[in-house]
């Protein structure tokens, strides 16, 4: 019999692939969610096996919102949580019910790559907004505002995708009021909120969600297994409503009950806080480790910022370098990595890559670098 794919990777690959944007295989709970599994299917609940509510099971939201709640320094109310099957399927479902195909939607340049997808698949008109050191160039948006009126405004304030840079928060209020006055919507993919490595980030967009303006993603598959497709919704009641009431939840229930039951148990027996602090140690010693390597290997040949949290590197190569020639190269070597023009809605970012420190233990990530040197100086 032919070899069964089971992953989107194959664990056998000898490539290092700076690519890949999630937890290591070492790193998935397995244990952990075996115990829960079994707790929560002791308690005799066949309702775990039934359609779900179209919101999400109500205990479930609860320990959520008490699990978010002392992380967010905000109160987070059960009333404002869905659930989802991860973040990328709240994007497209917010797609569905918040804009129609012509429809022009702002994002961030860079952005991250595979929410530029979705918005093709929609066919929905992106326009570009500049990005800075504090996040979105507020005087660009306001231009562009007076040229479009997009449905909503697509960002990752915290430890962005790709270039690892947070919004301030006086820049996030800012985006706030800018919505309520030009009537647009705020899509906060906030799935790193709770990965920092460094000083704690402002409060999460999720914040302005009695606005009325902003709908917050999050997402376990960053804090706990990407496999368990399990991720919530953040906002105003009313905006809630326009996506329960969806035919898709209508039809099939709300989403993922099973898992999110599975879930519940994790938080409330106090797991979750200690896988992700574990989480959080791991990736720290892989940032560092990371950024030494480049620093021995690169040295001035490259700039980058050494990121406070999520899981990338932007790495930005010699000016008139374009990062999707060497890729060829590098695999050949056995090293591969994102190229910035992925990330970039107008085809710029040409010259940067994309590194992620997730996947790869210490020893595999001074491995990787050193090939891509190779590569680079070639």
């Amino acid at each position: 019999m032919s070899h069964l794919r089971i992953t989107q990777l194959d664990p056998d690959s000898t490539t290092i692939d700076f690519g890949i944007g999630q937890p290591g295989f070492d790193l998935l709970p397995l244990d952990l969610i075996r115990e829960a599994a079994a707790l929560r299917l002791a308690e005799g609940d066949t309702t775990l096996l039934n359609y779900g509510y179209e919101q999400g099971d109500g205990s479930f939201l609860q320990a959520l919102a008490g699990f978010l709640q002392p992380r967010y320094g905000f109160e987070v109310s059960p009333a404002t949580l869905m659930t989802t099957t991860g973040a990328s399927q709240a994007l497209d479902l917010i797609c569905t019910h918040f804009a129609r195909p012509g429809d022009t939607v702002f994002v961030e340049e860079p952005t991250y790559f595979l929410a530029l997808r979705i918005f093709a698949e929609r066919r929905l008109n992106v326009v570009c907004v500049p990005t800075g050191e504090q996040g979105l160039q507020l005087d660009a948006l306001e231009a562009l505002l007076k040229k479009h009126q997009p449905a909503f405004l697509y960002t990752v304030p915290t430890f962005q995708n790709p270039s690892g840079f947070t919004t301030s928060a006086a820049h996030r209020r800012q985006l706030v009021e800018l919505a309520q006055e030009h009537d647009f919507f705020i899509v906060a993919d906030e799935v790193y909120h709770l990965l920092s490595y460094a000083q704690e980030p402002p409060a999460p967009l999720a914040q302005g969600a009695g606005s009325g303006r902003v709908l917050s993603l999050g997402s376990f598959s960053k804090i706990l297994a990407p496999g368990l497709r399990l991720g919530w919704i953040q906002a105003a009641p009313a905006l809630l409503r326009r996506l329960t009431g969806s035919g898709l939840l209508d039809s099939s229930g709300g989403l993922n009950p099973f898992t999110s039951g599975v879930a519940r148990v994790i938080i409330e027996e106090g797991w979750l806080d200690a896988h992700v602090a574990q989480l959080k140690d791991i990736y720290r010693r892989r940032v560092a480790c990371m950024a030494s390597a480049l620093a021995h290997h690169l040295g001035p040949s490259v700039r980058y910022a050494t990121p406070n949290g999520g899981f990338f590197f932007w790495v930005a190569l010699p000016e008139g370098t374009d990062a999707r020639e060497l890729l060829p190269r590098a695999r050949q070597r056995e090293v591969s990595f994102r190229p910035g023009a992925n990330f970039s809605g107008t085809g710029g970012c040409r010259h940067y890559m994309r590194l992620s420190f997730t996947f790869f233990d210490e020893e595999k990530i001074e491995r990787g670098i050193a090939r891509l040197a190779e590569v680079i100086d070639t």
